[in-house]
């Protein structure tokens, strides 16, 4: 609390800063001086730093723990009820549909029923492809950019999305494979074992290694880790999806044009080789169908995206294409046009006999499950949290990761490979109009009609139209405007964006998601270790001190350094803050020296955007100070905050600085070092 008593002023000439290069040399200001305590005036109460409430070392820990793993306080709802409502309340927490199942009605299921309906039509024609035989790899969809059985991506829209309806607490996600999970997937498994020549072998792999990622999706959210997700920026996911779309659109250029032998490799580079070198295999016909599809099926997006209002277009498009694509096959039964031919009917078998926990393997599943299970999460939570904020309600991400991590473990079960929550559908989903997750119930119960009394319907579709779904597909993956936003926002996110888009384009997958995490982890590095820090100033009529690059109109105080750390000081990071205070020590002397001012004695710390501090920083301030004391400047600190100020106090650095050095705020340090330096 101020006293509100009558302070004499001091008067000092001011530097402005520079207004540029061209700008004329800046005035001399007559600034007012800070409050000063001296004899015969009248006095102003300096405010003492407080200390927060003492706390024993278990109870700190505990809510530093409960700060970390339960910002959201989940046990709150539980306090003060009896047993039976406690168990009820349980029972909505870990199965969201018994929270909104109890108020469900006829009105929400007929806008459930149509949206699981149509985004059955749009998961359906991504799922089956087949050349005839059960184990064959030559079809394109979903699960062939994983090297799967095509039937693998139909069981897997089938069992997943019902268990997430029940362990789920997104409203408006759709369940399925997704492009991205699926190619990453298929690019780690193929480089250990050959799908076409062990297939048997291979399909065990990719069971486990579903296995494996919903162990560590479920784990993320037992122990309430999700925040573990983040390490991928938008930046670099930006990118990584980027190269991604583009590397899975040119696999299609295998269906598009006919072509029977097609290379292996994903690279950029090593594709057009191969479609140029078999150009000789070319087949006119399949060209021309799949254009026109492709050009209908990008013309329905287009329409659908500037009109919101129209989005059953978009949406019903790619199995009206299956169905007169397969038609028009039947009519001409051209051998230049592949089909899918013979597809296996009934319900998921069981799979859990081919899950493999030893042998030489092991790691490579253990491998490939994290990368999938990050990537599925990573997109998952993401598009449930975008459409929760839509819709205004509320996603937990540490139960998301449960849902989905328990959907994979049961999945791999029952021959499912990694699931999520795909954007495309979802989107279809929400514009459909679905109100709870009994959507997906509708869809699981489309692709089970599907699965035992529709695969025969199959039989002569053309594996092109396949190829044109999953270009449409995956062409929203290239955000060129999110790219361009990153380069006129941050130029650091937008090279961390193209470094991840090139490395899938150039090397491979793996190498393009390797990059993304490493240079995400980069940037998080460099935050951590160079931590912004500003030489602050007076705004001219106030008491606020402000950076001097950011306000052009804030005033350097003559004799003082006021340096602004805007990040908490940790071992990383302490030596630098040594150094940069030095380094504008001697930039702040030198334009005195200029300019005929005094010199610097004493240097002020704004610690009030420190959220921390360890040891090794307690160190670097002692350091700093003795370090100054030799040159004669006084170290004094501001306002530090109250974890802060308690570690300090606990420790030497309270006893060296002492109270007379640490101050409620800037403005207070100023004005006991203005009233020290007179006579």
């Amino acid at each position: 609390m101020v006293v509100n008593n009558k302070v004499d002023s001091l008067s000092y000439d001011v530097e402005a800063p520079p207004q540029g290069a061209a700008a004329p040399a800046p005035a001399r200001h007559h600034a007012p001086a800070p409050p000063a305590v001296r004899e015969g005036a009248a006095v102003l109460e300096l405010h003492k730093v407080s200390l927060p409430e003492r706390r024993s070392m278990a109870r700190a820990l505990r809510q530093r723990l409960a700060e970390v793993f339960f910002p959201d306080d989940p046990l709150h709802q539980f306090k003060n009820q009896s047993s039976a409502r406690r168990l009820v309340l349980a029972l909505q927490y870990f199965f969201p549909i018994f929270q909104w199942g109890s108020a469900y009605s006829p009105r929400l299921l007929r806008s459930d029923l149509v949206a699981g309906l149509t985004i059955a039509s749009l998961a359906i024609p991504q799922a089956p492809t087949n050349t005839g035989r059960v184990l064959a790899v030559q079809g394109i969809s979903y699960a062939k950019l994983a090297n799967l059985p095509p039937i693998i991506g139909l069981y897997s829209s089938f069992v997943p999305p019902l268990i997430y309806s029940l362990l789920g607490s997104s409203r408006d996600l759709a369940v399925g494979p997704v492009s991205i999970a699926s190619l990453v997937m298929g690019s780690m498994l193929r480089e250990a074992v050959s799908p076409d020549e062990e297939p048997i072998l291979y399909l065990q792999l990719a069971f486990t290694s579903t296995f494996f990622a919903g162990v560590f999706q479920a784990s993320l959210g037992f122990l309430r880790l999700g925040f573990i997700v983040d390490f991928l920026s938008k930046a670099t996911l930006t990118g990584f999806m980027g190269g991604a779309a583009i590397i899975v659109s040119l696999q299609q250029l295998k269906g598009l044009l006919g072509i029977v032998h097609f290379t292996s490799h994903m690279g950029f580079v090593d594709v057009m080789r191969s479609v140029f070198k078999r150009h000789d295999e070319w087949e006119w016909q399949t060209i021309t169908m799949g254009t026109a599809f492709l050009a209908i099926l990008l013309l329905t997006r287009q329409i659908s995206a500037r009109n919101p209002k129209l989005f059953w277009i978009s949406a019903g498009a790619p199995l009206t294409s299956v169905i007169i694509s397969t038609i028009l096959s039947f009519i001409w039964k051209s051998h230049s046009i592949s089909v899918i031919g013979i597809l296996p009917r009934g319900v998921n078998p069981a799979s859990a006999n081919m899950l493999t926990f030893s042998g030489s393997y092991v790691a490579l599943t253990i491998k490939t499950g994290i990368m999938t299970g990050i990537l599925s999460l990573t997109e998952g939570i993401a598009v449930g949290r975008t459409f929760a904020s839509i819709n205004n309600y509320q996603v937990d991400g540490n139960k998301e990761m449960m849902a989905i991590g328990i959907m994979n473990m049961a999945g791999s079960c029952a021959s499912c490979y990694v699931t999520t929550g795909s954007f495309s559908r979802s989107a279809v989903n929400y514009s459909a109009g679905c109100k709870t997750a009994v959507s997906n119930i509708v869809m699981a119960a489309a692709v089970l009609v599907t699965l035992l009394f529709l695969m025969p319907l199959f039989h002569y579709t053309p594996n092109v139209i396949l190829s044109a779904i999953i270009i449409t597909a995956v062409v929203g993956l290239i955000d060129v405007r999110g790219a361009a936003k990153l380069w006129k926002v941050d130029k650091l996110d937008f090279l961390a964006c193209m470094a991840a888009f090139l490395g899938v384009i150039l090397v491979s997958v793996q190498m393009g998601l390797a990059i993304a995490v490493g240079i995400s982890l980069f940037k998080i590095l460099l935050q951590v270790t160079r931590p912004n820090m500003v030489v602050k100033g007076l705004i001219p009529g106030t008491q606020s001190y402000r950076s001097v690059v950011q306000y052009r109109e804030a005033v350097r105080v003559p004799s003082f350094l006021i340096v602004g750390v805007e990040s908490a000081i940790y071992f990383a990071n302490s030596m630098y803050l040594v150094e940069r205070v030095m380094r504008f020590l001697r930039d702040e002397e030198e334009r005195a020296l200029k300019s005929n001012q005094s010199s610097i004695r004493c240097v002020v710390l704004d610690m009030s955007a420190v959220a921390a501090i360890d040891t090794s920083g307690l160190d670097a301030l002692s350091e700093l100070k003795k370090v100054l004391e030799k040159r004669n400047i006084e170290l004094v600190l501001a306002n530090p905050v109250g974890s802060v100020a308690e570690r300090m106090f606990n420790s030497a650095v309270g006893e060296l600085f002492g109270s007379d050095r640490l101050f409620f705020s800037v403005a207070e340090a100023v004005a006991a070092g203005a009233c020290k330096a007179q006579p």
